[in-house]
């Protein structure tokens, strides 16, 4: 609902504004958001296409204008580095794991101020200098993740051997 109501205050500033593409599968009590987009006056720009398959996020992602991720609890947060790793820009939670994770290259916001998301999104629509920016911090942001090195760690924790 939060992310809607957002988009809603986002279009009345900022008419011409992208459609808000909402992706994943449905989730425990996610009817509220799809009231909200349905009476949302935008609604008609409003898009939910369910869960996608793995090998189309990172196009969907290379067109996107954003990912905006106002999650709430989080315990890592693979989706804005995947959107890194694909060079669009991040608007995240300023909680949970999220600034750790994405670093100084997201727009952070406080996920239920619908206020704050929506000034993070008219910014990223408004200003290509910051797109450019963001889009390069968080390539280099996501260089300091790897399976690998993921891994690593694991089997650290497993053999005890953890500093």
């Amino acid at each position: 609902m939060g992310l809607v109501e957002a988009y809603n205050r986002l279009r009345q500033g900022t008419p011409l504004s992208p459609r808000l593409v909402i992706v994943g599968g449905a989730g425990w009590k996610n009817q509220a958001i799809h009231r909200a987009a349905a009476a949302s006056p935008y609604a008609s720009d409003i898009r939910f296409l369910g869960r996608v398959p793995d090998a189309d996020l990172p196009p969907l992602m290379n067109g996107a204008l954003a990912l905006v991720y106002p999650s709430i609890y989080e315990g890592f947060g693979l989706p804005p580095l995947e959107a890194m790793a694909c060079g669009t820009p991040v608007i995240t939670s300023n909680r949970s794991s999220m600034p750790e994770v994405v670093g100084d290259a997201a727009l952070l916001v406080n996920p239920n101020d619908r206020a704050d998301l929506a000034d993070a999104m008219a910014q990223i629509v408004n200003d290509p200098s910051l797109r450019e920016d963001l889009r390069e911090r968080g390539l280099k942001q996501v260089r300091r993740f790897s399976w690998e090195e993921t891994a690593r760690l694991t089997l650290e924790v497993y053999e005890g051997t953890s500093s």
